[in-house]
């Protein structure tokens, strides 16, 4: 996973697979990188082949935090399956989804 902030804003990229087994240290990790005045998660999902409800867990907690800052989590370039996932559970509705 490899991390890169700006201004208000942590880019989250290089995530192969986002479930049950690294779930709980992506969404810590990223937490623990966000600088107080971060509002924003951009989470480029490009090389992500898989994501279960353990992952769609972590994001939505990202998702909590940054509300909390008056921000959001963006999903940028989500692969075919997940993409099909995120609309299968809805969540496309949730996150902002950017295709680049």
């Amino acid at each position: 996973m490899k991390v890169v902030h700006s201004n208000e804003t942590v880019s989250i990229s290089e995530i192969r697979e986002l479930d049950g087994s690294n779930s709980l240290q992506f969404r810590d990790q990223v937490r623990a990188s966000l600088k107080d005045s971060q509002r924003f998660i951009e989470v480029d999902l490009s090389e992500t082949t898989f994501v279960d409800s353990n992952g769609l867990g972590a994001l939505i907690a990202l998702h909590k935090t940054t509300c909390l800052r008056n921000g959001l989590v963006r999903l940028l370039n989500p692969t075919p399956p997940v993409q099909q996932i995120l609309e299968l559970t809805r969540m496309h509705r949730i996150f902002e989804v950017v295709k680049r």
